[in-house]
């Protein structure tokens, strides 16, 4: 079964008459682990208490046990018991709240509250913060207790979150409440198309505006053709689109990855909700980080570049040209695309460059440079090798992407080869590599000189475009990756 399956302490608190949706009770699901003996049901779990140890506290524990996907997740029960768990919120909240407040000149009275449900609000001046809501905390009901702001920046401030059990709602709220599930759940109570039913939704988080995605829009339209092959439909989903994760059985992220940003949270959710994703969350906490990789594959013996830890002490810029000799390669912790690693010639241009990404940063990776005429690139993916490229260098460029003072980024070449055909070397050094990282999705970039094979860094957000990184294995990239997911899913 994986349809919507509504959990309610007594029968009487929602009654199966209205709404075309199985409803059981709490007692029922707790009491019977073998209620649904396959699929994934998704749950909305509208106990009348989600306190600790309640019945509808371990009805959401069970099910995260069970494997089944349920809202709200005990983690954001807890999350809403108190405002020191949540108060991480509260920044981000306040400043949509008051903007949505500005375009109408909206001012909350004493008492002031907005009940937001499933990302609904009645008041639709307030639509995008009641979505922000819902991205941070999913839960049925949450009531927002409002009060003025302490100056003039900010008009209204966030007195207090809680999630509001239905039989606490008034007649007006109770009806919002009613029509809020029937828009989320809106998608499953329409008649299906005659096609065959696909076994397990992919969800691809994209940035159609993104100048250098990992994939393109026809890279994962691609994607979605050999996936349906498989009995695995691919739906592309934006930043908007978190409170909607959950209709999905697994993520693929195909935007540029930070764990600063929403991508994050999309692989965060994800992991709490119990399912399979590319890319996780230690994956990009590990690989978005040079410093990291550094220390990590360095303590493992796999062989890097030389490389220093540069923190601002003095003599650090000497030691540096003594070591790894001029020129070298400077850069920050956590770029990306090619972004933020600098080539200098020079003692003074040392300086000056390191001394710029200071600002924003505590630490700077120092690395001796060694030029080729492209860099390997292996995507490695469940420990395995899964496709071997060159780039090639821009032209008249050191690297493989040359980013122009327009903003345009002009790139080189490639040449793709079987992995059965590459270099044994570099497939094992790269394999090693990702093996001290994780078991998802990498992209190893490796140096090959006379003097041996060095790697770069290993990405957690490879590219993998239709035509470029398949054009030796085909469609056999496409479907293992698909096949990484199917796997994981009936494990």
């Amino acid at each position: 079964m994986t349809g919507w399956v509504i959990i309610v302490d007594q029968p009487k608190d929602f009654r199966n008459a209205d709404t075309p949706h199985k409803v059981i009770t709490t007692s029922e699901y707790l009491a019977r682990p073998r209620l649904f003996d396959s699929g994934r049901p998704k749950l909305i779990n509208l106990s009348r208490s989600y306190n600790y140890q309640s019945q509808g506290y371990y009805a959401s524990l069970l099910a995260e046990a069970r494997g089944h996907r349920v809202m709200p997740t005990v983690e954001t029960m807890l999350e809403l018991r108190e405002a020191t768990l949540y108060e991480k919120a509260l920044p981000e909240l306040e400043d949509e709240l008051n903007r949505c407040a500005r375009k109408t000149g909206w001012q909350p009275a004493s008492d002031q509250r907005l009940m937001v449900c499933f990302g609904l609000v009645a008041d639709e001046r307030f639509e995008a913060f009641g979505k922000l809501l819902f991205d941070w905390f999913r839960c049925p009901a949450i009531e927002v207790s409002l009060e003025p702001g302490t100056d003039a920046n900010s008009w209204i401030s966030i007195a207090r979150l809680r999630a509001r059990p239905i039989t606490k709602l008034e007649n007006g709220d109770a009806r919002f409440f009613a029509e809020a599930l029937h828009a989320h759940t809106r998608r499953d109570w329409r008649r299906p198309k005659a096609r065959a039913v696909a076994k397990y939704d992919l969800a691809v988080l994209h940035d159609p505006q993104e100048k250098l995605p990992p994939s393109s829009t026809a890279s994962i339209r691609h994607l979605a053709r050999v996936a349906e092959k498989m009995s695995v439909s691919v739906q592309t989903i934006t930043r908007r689109q978190l409170s909607d994760l959950a209709e999905y059985d697994a993520l693929f992220i195909r935007e540029t990855t930070s764990i600063d940003n929403h991508t994050y949270r999309f692989a965060r959710l994800a992991v709490q909700q119990g399912m399979p994703v590319i890319d996780d969350p230690i994956s990009m906490i590990r690989c978005t980080n040079k410093v990291y990789l550094m220390e990590k594959l360095g303590g493992h013996d796999v062989a890097m570049p030389p490389t220093l830890l540069l923190s601002g002490e003095d003599g650090e810029l000497e030691q540096a040209i003594d070591e790894l000799g001029l020129p070298l390669v400077v850069k920050i912790p956590d770029g990306s695309f090619s972004r933020g690693v600098v080539k200098v010639a020079t003692p003074e241009e040392l300086k000056r460059v390191t001394e710029h990404m200071f600002e924003d940063t505590d630490l700077v990776i120092a690395q001796k440079f060694m030029p080729t005429e492209y860099d390997w690139r292996v995507g490695v993916l469940g420990g395995e090798p899964l496709f071997a490229c060159q780039y090639m260098m821009a032209r008249g460029h050191w690297q493989i992407l040359k980013h122009e003072p327009n903003g345009i980024a002009k790139e080189g070449g490639f040449r793709t080869l079987p992995v059965a055909t590459a270099p044994p070397d570099v497939i094992d050094l790269a394999v090693r590599a990702c093996r001290l990282i994780g078991n998802g999705l990498y992209g190893v970039d490796i140096k090959q000189t006379n003097g041996g094979i060095y790697v770069i860094e290993v990405n957690d957000n490879p590219n993998i475009e239709h035509g470029v990184e398949d054009a030796a294995e085909k469609d056999a990239v496409w479907q293992r990756l698909v096949g990484w997911f199917v796997k994981k899913l009936e494990g």
